[in-house]
């Protein structure tokens, strides 16, 4: 799951992206309407501003604005900036890879085989979606069913 660090810094980017062009945006108006606390906000900003995404104006007529235009970052960048990498476990990073504790060895484990295909579907998609890009809060359909809850398998008959 991503931390709520990274949940926050991605819709205060969204919020960025949609004003984007007009100027400073002041911490309180993002913190508000992205329900968002002031202080935690403070720190995200802080760090994507030392990464070179953020800019920042201090002052009365200050606030916050993307450095990048939205075109340029992706969905797939902004998860990697603050949560390091995509893979679910460690041994299937490509950037941050380590090698698992209590595991088998990394040719012979079929879990990580697995996770190499969850992080390189995963990062296909997010890296095909840009800050720019529309999303509609109510996704479309892609012909899966949501799963609350999944049923054991049945064992053989």
């Amino acid at each position: 799951m991503l931390s709520q660090k990274t949940r926050y810094a991605i819709r205060a980017m969204q919020h960025l992206a949609d004003k984007y062009g007009q100027g400073p945006i002041p911490l309180t108006d993002i913190a508000e309407t992205q329900n968002i606390p002031a202080k935690f906000l403070t720190v995200i900003l802080s760090e994507l501003s030392r990464l070179g995404i953020v800019d920042s104006q201090r002052g009365k007529d200050g606030g916050y604005w993307l450095a990048i235009s939205p075109i340029d970052i992706t969905y797939g960048d902004l998860i990697r900036v603050m949560r390091g990498s995509l893979a679910l476990v460690p041994c299937a990073s490509r950037f941050a890879h380590e090698t698992c504790k209590n595991c088998l060895e990394e040719k012979d484990c079929r879990m990580r085989a697995l996770m190499l295909q969850v992080r390189d579907a995963t990062a296909s998609l997010l890296d095909g979606i840009r800050l720019s890009d529309k999303i509609d809060p109510v996704p479309a359909a892609v012909g899966l069913e949501p799963v609350d809850e999944l049923e054991p398998l049945a064992p053989d008959t």
